[in-house]
This record gives structure tokens, sequence and C-alpha cells, in this order.
């Protein structure tokens, strides 16, 4: 590789990092149109596998929106992320795929008579499927697979918690 080359690769794994961070920031703190802006125009994701449904990021913001509503304490964090760029040509693609790990603390809203707290209720964690598509305005997600492996919950009567 050309020293052109590997200072591109690097700049795509910066910015492919910055979009991943971006994603869990953006449900952390419940930016629904900021999420959507993260995502190529035919984007979808998948959050079948922690309860929740498959469809195009517009509909996904929209259900994470309600559905976020009973946690209003979230953190994600992702690590162990894999990156593996499509090539063409021995030179960067313009696709890519992340494999990343996930732990996910919740809170549930308070109810009447709880006493305040920053203690989670619920943590989930396993492993997002990222796949990124790189646009004019840089890179994007074309897909966001969500694979639950682990949950705890508190013993509270709730609904049924389903997590992004």
């Amino acid at each position: 590789m050309t020293q052109r080359v590997e200072l591109a690769a690097v700049l795509d794994r910066l910015a492919i990092d910055s979009l991943i961070t971006e994603y869990a920031v953006t449900v952390d703190d419940g930016d629904w149109p900021a999420y959507q802006r993260l995502f190529a125009p035919e984007g979808r994701a998948d959050y079948r596998s922690a309860g929740g449904i498959e469809g195009g990021s517009a509909e996904i913001a929209t259900w994470l929106a309600e559905t976020m509503r009973v946690f209003p304490m979230r953190q994600h964090l992702i690590v162990n992320r894999r990156l593996e760029f499509g090539t063409l040509d021995q030179d960067i693609g313009d696709t890519a795929r992340v494999a990343a790990d996930y732990v996910n603390p919740m809170r549930f809203a308070d109810r009447a008579g709880d006493a305040p707290s920053t203690a989670p209720d619920f943590v989930c964690g396993g492993r997002y499927d990222f796949t990124l598509l790189r646009t004019p305005g840089g890179w994007r997600l074309r897909g966001v697979t969500v694979r639950e492996k682990w949950r705890r919950a508190e013993d509270r009567p709730r609904a049924a918690p389903t997590g992004g």
C-alpha cells in the first residue's frame, strides 16, 4: 500500500469510529432527527432480537422515540469494534462492516413514590452488526442489526423492555 492509501484507510477508520459513537450518543440522548441523519437514504435497522422491530430509519426512529420513553437513563457502551472494508482493485472500497459488542444499562422512569436513583434497572448486552456506505456526505449506516445475547432486569412490575 502506498502512504496515500494508508492515510485514507486511517481517515476512514476514524470517520467510521465517530459514526458508531454518534449512533450510541443519539440513542442515549434521544435525538431521533440526528439518529435518522446517520443513515444512508435506504438505511435500515433490525432490533427484533431485542424484542423490537425491523424497518427503515424513519420508522425505527419513531419506534425508538416511543419505546425509549420508559428508559429516560440510557448509556450504550460499544466496544471491541472490528472493521472490515469492501475493496476494489486493492484500494479502500465504498462499503464497510463493523461488528461491535455492546453493554447497555438503562433506568426505568420513576414511578410515584420511588426514591430517586441513578442505578440501572435493566442491562442488556450483545453485538451490533453495522454495514456502512460511503456517501457524498461521508460514511453513513446502511444497516444496523442488534444481536442481543443477554439481559438482566431488576424484578419490578413493568412492561417488557425492548432496547436499541
